[in-house]
């Protein structure tokens, strides 16, 4: 068993000093948390894998395959793999869990 604390995992995150900072790997599934601030832009691509985001805080929007839908502190969002997506309109911070389902394939991983 591994037990995770959010505060810690966000406070790793800001040490880090990235936006997206991942806490959990393995073969099956990978956990991070996200955040991004208000009026912020969110850079991500589509990826190969499903992905289930939990909003912790904050307030926006998320566009997923071209539909819009407001998002809050609860909302849970399943975005399928290859679906371009994005948070926008950001109006408070978001604090961001992400699950990916398999584990998340990076660009360190291909080296």
């Amino acid at each position: 068993m591994r037990a995770f604390a959010l505060d810690d995992t966000l406070r790793e995150r800001q040490q880090a000093g990235r936006l997206y900072f991942e806490f959990l790997r393995v073969p099956a599934l990978s956990a991070g948390v996200y955040v991004l601030p208000a009026g912020g832009t969110d850079p991500q691509q589509p990826h190969a894998e499903d992905e289930l985001y939990y909003v912790a805080s904050g307030a926006g929007s998320i566009e997923v395959d071209g539909e819009s839908l407001p998002v809050r502190a609860g909302s849970l969002i399943y975005v399928p793999a290859h679906a371009p997506h994005r948070f926008h309109t950001i109006t408070e911070e978001l604090r961001i869990l992400v699950f990916f389902a398999p584990a998340e394939y990076t660009q360190a991983q291909q080296g």
